[in-house]
């Protein structure tokens, strides 16, 4: 079975790798020419949203440190 893997970078955006394929709100795909690793904007900056542009240099902050969620209720 193939993975994807998300990372979340620091000050920055959703780094996707892998096998994976990415949808609208009503399910249409969006052609990725190719592309196995895209960036998914995360501070709403971008003009190519959903996709980063780099747009949040200097205007984002988020220290990406992982953590547990708390058990579903």
């Amino acid at each position: 079975m193939a993975t994807t893997k998300i990372t979340v970078n620091n000050n920055g955006s959703l780094k996707v790798e892998g096998d994976f394929e990415l949808v609208d709100k009503n399910g249409a795909a969006y052609h990725l020419g190719g592309r196995e690793v895209i960036a998914i904007c995360r501070c709403g900056l971008s003009k190519t949203k959903p996709f980063c542009d780099g747009s949040h240099k200097g205007h984002f902050e988020h220290d990406a440190i992982a953590f547990d969620l708390p058990q579903k209720k």
